[in-house]
């Protein structure tokens, strides 16, 4: 046991119980195993921090319906295990996360973990040599300060001239280089945003950008997509949220949607740029993926949504899953005035991008970079592909679409499992993001996000022992299991 107890934040049990979701295996009467599993499963997935105070066990047990008995044998689970720390008096909190000492994170049969939980590929063939080069082209810089609150003219200008080629006229002076896109967004709920100000997203969306609406103390307000639909957003849902919630600002992924893949056409842009415009509501345009699209080259998609929305839109774009996300860079284009006020308030949160990564990116976004960029589209497409041939073999009652781009499928299951599913799959060595990180609210249990950044056989691999899992969840026979993995 701890002797010190962490001055860490609290969850509910209301809380907890939405991140758990549908946490018992269906006959299961294990259920303080399952109940310790799925708690580990959050704590390894960084949704509850080291320290984090955990609710009562009363209050635990009426939020999951669940007895105190079991609540307390999970709690006993979780302390073997090194997971969490309890002293009397003063009630349990995690103690120790990533941690695994025997949990349910061991594959079965040993052997090692193979991680869907990030959709991002490696780094882009080639990045050794780039690195050289910009090591060399540092020198220009060594005798400067080296601290460019906007970024490096060089980068800010080739960004700026993708925009433009992608028919958004843009320049230099509209652009500033972050530390990725999520740091983008978060330098704009800070700017925007205050205390139960409410923010409109997709559902289901980006569970990052779910935790840095909550960080910054907003609430989000989300609008469902149908992924089965013509067009999957519903322009007519947005207007009516809009109007009826008065959201303070808005955050959209319309370029190979995470987690679904889906992408909005062009005449879908117009008319939610001018609901957006017409309510006056600022609207960032998540563009991450944008680069990754496997129908066509990039410059030849629909055009950027601020196109449509005008300067209400703040665009934050990255070059984490296009090239690598060991580079930790991103940008934000937006108008002058705003990219005024942002670069102001950045001062707050840092002072700059790294000066050695900028030049790196900045001899990416060349003729040779974009080339090494379609060979990447064209790996990725084919490994989309490998990984429905892989679900068709061993999960044929998953169903998903074909997504035009992006990194990710977002595969419906034949029932209400995704949660029991995560943990069932750590223990069958895969991890994978339950669905209910995606949705506000948590929910989403007929829903799995399944990447697809990594080799083909690898991604066999996975979807075999997925398929073990979910019999495993399900109480029948794997499919497939004879399938040569290729």
């Amino acid at each position: 046991m701890e002797s010190r107890v962490p001055l860490g934040g609290r969850i509910s049990g209301v809380r907890l119980a939405v991140l758990l979701g549908s946490w018992r295996r269906t006959g299961s009467r294990h259920g303080a195993a399952d109940l310790a599993a799925a708690i580990e499963l959050q704590v390894l997935d960084g949704q509850l921090p080291l320290g984090t105070r955990l609710p009562a066990e009363r209050e635990l047990a009426e939020a999951l319906g669940a007895s105190r008995t079991l609540i307390g044998a999970a709690l006993d689970r979780l302390r073997e295990g090194g997971i969490v720390a309890s002293r009397r008096g003063a009630g349990s909190w995690v103690s120790a996360p990533g941690k695994v000492r025997g949990g349910a994170l061991r594959p079965v049969g040993g052997g090692d973990l193979i991680d869907l939980a990030h959709a991002a590929p490696a780094a882009l063939p080639g990045m050794s040599g780039v690195l050289d080069i910009a090591r060399r082209a540092l020198c220009e810089h060594l005798g400067e300060h080296g601290y460019y609150q906007r970024g490096l003219l060089a980068l800010r200008e080739r960004i700026a001239q993708r925009y433009t080629d992608r028919g958004l006229s843009t320049s230099a002076s509209q652009v500033m280089v972050t530390n990725g896109a999520h740091h983008a967004f978060v330098l704009v709920l800070r700017m925007l945003t205050g205390p139960g100000d409410r923010v409109l997203v997709e559902q289901p969306t980006y569970p990052n950008a779910l935790e840095a609406i909550r960080s910054a103390h907003a609430i989000p307000v989300p609008v469902a997509l149908d992924p089965a639909g013509a067009r999957g957003w519903d322009i007519a849902g947005i207007d009516a949220a809009v109007r009826q919630a008065a959201p303070r600002l808005a955050y959209l992924v319309v370029d190979f949607h995470n987690p679904t893949g889906l992408r909005l056409d062009a005449e879908g842009r117009e008319r939610l740029g001018a609901v957006l415009t017409r309510a006056r509501t600022p609207v960032v345009v998540d563009e991450t993926l944008v680069e990754l699209d496997y129908e066509g080259d990039p410059l030849d998609g629909p055009p950027p949504l601020a196109a449509s929305a005008g300067d209400l839109a703040i665009t934050v774009g990255s070059a984490s899953k296009s090239h690598w996300g060991g580079l930790r860079l991103g940008w934000i284009r937006a108008s002058e005035e705003m990219l005024g006020r942002l670069v102001a308030s950045r001062f707050a949160v840092d002072l700059g991008s790294p000066v050695f990564e900028q030049v790196a990116l900045a001899e990416l976004l060349t003729e040779d970079g974009f080339a090494r960029l379609a060979e990447r589209r064209a790996e990725l497409a084919e490994r989309r592909d490998r990984v429905i041939e892989a679900l068709s073999w061993y999960c044929p009652d998953w169903t998903c679409a074909r997504p035009p781009g992006g990194l990710s499928l977002w595969c419906r299951l034949p029932e209400a499992m995704s949660t029991r599913l995560a943990v069932a799959a750590s223990g069958h060595g895969v991890q994978v993001a339950p669905a209910s990180r995606f949705g506000v609210h948590g929910g989403l249990e007929r829903w799995l996000r399944l990447p697809f950044a990594q080799p083909p056989d690898r991604l066999y691999e996975a979807v075999r022992r997925l398929s073990a899992a979910s019999a495993s969840v399900r109480g029948t026979a794997p499919v497939g299991a004879e399938v040569p993995i290729a």
